[in-house]
Order: C-alpha cells, then sequence, then structure tokens
C-alpha cells in the first residue's frame, strides 16, 4: 500500500532575476543593487514521519502474506456466481470486532 503525503498547498518559488552573478565585479557598475542568491528548497520530517517511512519501507520488502490461489478461487467464483456471501458469519465477526475494541 503506498500513501502520498501532499500538503495541498503550492510552494511560493522566488522570482528570477537578470544577474547572471549574484557578486559585483570589480570596476562594475556600483549603483545597481546586487541579486540575492535564491534560497534552495528544504525539507525537515518530523519523527512521526520519519517512522512511517521505516515502516513503507519494511513493508515494501516483505513479502505480502497473500494467498494467491484463494484469491484466484475467489475471483473465479465472484466471475461465474457461485460465491455465496453468509450473513450470519458477517454480523458474527462484526459483533466481534466491536467488543475487542470496548465497544
Amino acid at each position: 500500500m503506498t500513501n502520498k503525503i501532499d500538503g495541498g498547498l503550492p510552494v511560493a518559488r522566488a522570482p528570477a532575476t537578470h544577474n547572471a552573478s549574484a557578486t559585483a565585479r570589480a570596476g562594475g557598475e556600483r549603483g545597481q543593487p546586487v541579486a540575492a542568491v535564491a534560497a534552495g528548497d528544504s525539507i525537515r520530517l518530523t519523527g512521526e514521519a520519519e517512522g512511517l517511512q521505516a515502516l513503507e519501507r519494511q513493508l515494501g520488502a516483505a513479502p505480502a502474506g497473500i494467498d494467491v490461489a484463494r484469491v484466484n478461487a475467489l475471483r473465479s467464483a465472484i466471475a461465474d456466481g457461485s460465491y455465496r456471501v453468509d450473513a450470519q458469519e458477517i454480523a458474527t465477526r462484526m459483533l466481534d470486532l466491536e467488543r475487542q475494541l470496548g465497544g
């Protein structure tokens, strides 16, 4: 599973300048201001974000643990119409989960 983290807000960029150099040359025009060098983008991750990245790397490297044969059997049963839903079993498991969560 992959989650994209997107702040949703556009990042402001420094306007481009006409000067090719941020330093004045000796003997050059001294009446003109020297253009400032635009700061580069930087990012600092919180401990929580670093933990999430580590978890994502672990999950990506670990075997998925999916029973492919069972998934394929269920897909074919759904496709040919032979798959039946046991409403009682679903209700029982939902109630068990609710009890486990303290509800």
